[in-house]
């Protein structure tokens, strides 16, 4: 019986300890620690912990406790730590240091144009025959966002290209074979041209595109590879709506000559011209929904950061004052200041990983905020790049969302997490 009740009378005691001890704030404090840390080399993470610390592996990190808990990056690889309290250990973080990796902000107004993979259908019309208004590319089941890639088994690949053999149908009066793509998939249908009775040509019944332009804004480029980054949503077409699928593109120096200053539920616009010598400053290869993405024909510069800058992973960003580059006045690049009010750590490549409010006075009184043009203005928290704007609220022209640069530099297939690695032993 005194058994039992010693038993009972431990049993409470342990619990109300546990319980006690939860609550302290040093155990607070631990468990709010991180099971995984994502260090690059030489940078220094600092984590508000107290009590003595263990390093169980010290070949990629080394650690310091003053006020707070220091883990720093030596090598690539990693290591885990082991966090004691009154000598038990209470939390294992596994560190992972990242090579050392820099790019160099952007900023500049940019002059944007796309070439389509074939022609891009932007709307239907209606042929006027002798038996009546007819559209052969509705009949032929075409809708407006396809794409036609091939007639008669031959590759097409601008607006051009399609006459030849329209006129050679209306002269035998054959028919079109046409490849066409739709979302993620092609398909092939049959096409009549129909001949205008006013002037005796023959029509598709198809309004087409094979390119679009634009502006935007530079992000980063890699000073390595010159492979760069802008923008950071996708380009759509503006009739269809629908990301355009890319071919081949351009971009240059762009000039801003005036802004339409957003408000409340009308965004304001960059009106912008390309540069009088329209000197090509790189290629562009993919059009995603992080931005665009492809090679400078050489390295340009801001005027206020030309040097690489470190970048900060998504789980890095944090709410508080940043910067913004971006262009207000002819092609100067100048730096405003912005909040970040709410960030969204992601794992996985995501878009909207935050909203950033612009709080600079010069700014707010010359645009009312974020426009059109200023999507991939860099972001820069901290001394480091951490991401890019992208959309403008409509009924808020002085918020939007931003795009991790983490998710832009994965798009532009720039792996900074296993560049050589080797696990620390």
């Amino acid at each position: 019986m005194n058994f039992d009740k010693l038993r009972k009378g431990i049993g409470a005691f342990l619990l109300v300890s546990f319980i006690v001890l939860s609550m302290a704030t040093p155990f607070q404090k631990y468990v709010n620690i991180p099971k995984q840390l994502v260090l690059f080399q030489g940078q220094t993470a600092h984590v508000p912990a107290s009590g003595s610390v263990q390093a169980v592996t010290t070949n990629a990190v080394s650690v310091r406790q003053k006020e707070k808990l220091a883990i720093s990056g030596q090598h690539v690889g990693e290591s885990d730590v082991v966090l004691q309290m009154a000598g038990f250990p209470i939390k294992q973080v596994n560190v992972k240091v990242l090579p050392d990796f820099k790019v160099v902000p952007g900023g500049q107004s940019i002059g944007v144009k796309l070439n389509t993979v074939g022609v891009l259908v932007v709307g239907h019309h209606l042929v006027e025959t002798e038996q009546g208004k007819q559209s052969p590319g509705e009949k032929a089941g075409i809708q407006v966002g396809d794409a036609i890639t091939h007639i008669n088994g031959q590759k097409i690949e601008k607006m051009t290209d399609v006459s030849p053999f329209i006129e050679e149908a209306g002269r035998t009066g054959k028919s079109l074979r046409l490849t066409v793509a739709r979302d993620h998939h092609t398909f092939e249908t049959i096409l009549t041209p129909l001949k205008d009775k006013h002037d005796q040509a023959y029509r598709i019944g198809l309004y087409i595109r094979d390119s679009a332009a634009g502006i935007g804004t530079m992000t980063f480029f890699d000073p390595k590879s010159n492979i760069y980054g802008a923008l950071g949503h996708v380009i759509s077409d503006m009739d269809t709506k629908k990301p355009i699928i890319v071919r081949d593109g351009t971009i240059v120096k762009s000039t801003v000559t005036a802004i339409d200053k957003g408000r409340n539920g009308s965004p304001g616009e960059k009106l912008a011209r390309f540069s009088a010598d329209k000197q090509v400053i790189g290629n562009i290869k993919t059009n995603s929904p992080f931005g665009i993405f492809g090679k400078l024909s050489k390295p340009i510069q801001n005027g206020i950061f030309d040097k690489p800058m470190p970048i900060a992973l998504s789980t890095d960003v944090k709410k508080g004052p940043a910067k913004i580059l971006t262009v207000v006045e002819q092609d100067r690049v100048e730096a405003f200041d912005v909040e970040i009010v709410s960030v969204t750590p992601q794992k996985f490549p995501a878009t909207k990983g935050m909203v950033i409010k612009v709080t600079d006075p010069r700014l707010l009184e010359k645009t009312g905020g974020i426009v059109q043009g200023m999507s991939g203005s860099p972001i820069i928290q901290d001394g480091k790049l951490v991401g890019a704007v992208t959309h403008v609220f409509v009924n808020d022209p002085t918020s939007g969302y931003g795009v991790h640069i983490e998710w832009m530099l994965h798009e532009a297939g720039i792996n900074i997490y296993d560049r050589n690695e080797q696990k620390a032993s």
